[in-house]
């Protein structure tokens, strides 16, 4: 079976492909490589286009030829769709329409969309269950809510199948040490503070002492990146068996806070990190945990890399040892 991977050479693309070839599946990889890396993409069939070309994204469906698609291709940096929301409705919408387009008129009915759990906005009880009601607080996160309300159209009027994975924090990388994050602008915790260890940034800024938290700084819900890859494989399985679209988490269930996650990160590799405190951010909230039982339960998903040391080890692994 070829599945077509849109978003294929970056961050949680790069680790599904790598899960879906692992499990027999073909890939096609369809990535403009403005944030994926083309060493990512090192495996299977690979097409150098930018989903804003329809043409371009119509000539990857050949006849009979893709049953799937996993479309992880977004812009995802929460301030810049603050600032500018223009460039964020127009790509993220655009995008996946024309994706759509394609896929109905090749006749391949059967999508698996990366979603966020931005798509929650303030939570109102934690952990955050799937039937949370929806509030994003940003353009990015709105983009996410509007293309699951696209997904539930289609559906209901051309029997386009899909699964939404609500992703909380994706980290950590490939246990083979062959795959990693690395994002530009970087905007992630982890790999931030790594960057900053190793000298490639200044100190470390955490944004927000005064959270009621704990320690005063925000608490997250982190998954394994190589979990979240397997996420989509059953999600991939599900629908090719049952067809039933449905949403589901993606996380982990438990929390750490920025100073958690700092104080493993300095056990671990031995190095004091230089961090800079500032005010909170826009938009941020103090607690995001996620509700796992539907995945665990409907998907069999189970979590083999998720714990904070693995999660630390496998990012420390990839970033100290790239160039």
């Amino acid at each position: 079976m070829k599945i077509l991977v849109t978003g294929g050479a970056g961050y949680i693309g790069s680790h599904t492909v790598k899960e879906l070839l692992r499990n027999g599946f073909e890939t096609v990889v369809f990535d403009n490589f403005s944030s994926g890396r083309r060493e990512f993409a090192a495996d299977g069939e690979v097409i150098a286009a930018d989903l804003m070309d329809l043409e371009a994204i119509k000539s990857a469906f050949r006849p009979g030829d893709i049953v799937a698609v996993l479309h992880f291709a977004s812009l995802i940096q929460v301030g810049e769709s603050y600032l500018d929301p223009r460039k964020y409705y127009g790509y993220n919408l655009t995008t996946t329409m024309n994706l759509l387009e394609a896929m109905l008129e090749a006749g391949t009915r059967t999508i698996v969309f990366s979603s966020s759990a931005a798509v929650y906005g303030e939570p109102r009880e934690i952990p955050i269950p799937e039937s949370h009601p929806m509030n994003p607080i940003n353009p990015y996160g709105q983009t996410k809510f509007f293309i699951e309300k696209i997904l539930q159209d289609y559906d209901r009027a051309y029997g386009l199948k899909f699964i939404s994975l609500r992703y909380f924090n994706a980290a950590g990388a490939d246990p083979d040490g062959r795959l990693g994050e690395i994002h530009d602008p970087e905007s992630h915790l982890i790999p931030n503070i790594m960057l900053s260890l190793l000298g490639r940034k200044r100190a470390f800024e955490v944004f927000g002492t005064d959270f009621p938290t704990p320690d005063g700084t925000a608490i997250r819900d982190y998954v394994h990146v190589s979990d979240l890859a397997s996420a989509h494989v059953l999600a991939l399985r599900r629908l090719l068996s049952c067809g039933e679209s449905g949403f589901f988490n993606l996380g982990s269930g438990t929390g750490f806070s920025v100073l958690d996650v700092m104080r493993k990160i300095e056990e671990t590799t031995g190095r004091k990190i230089p961090a800079v405190m500032h005010p909170r951010r826009r938009g941020d909230v103090p607690i995001l945990l996620a509700s796992k039982e539907k995945a665990e339960q409907e998907l069999g998903w189970k979590r083999l890399y998720s714990s904070l040391e693995s999660i630390v080890e496998t990012a420390w692994k990839w970033h100290s040892r790239r160039p």
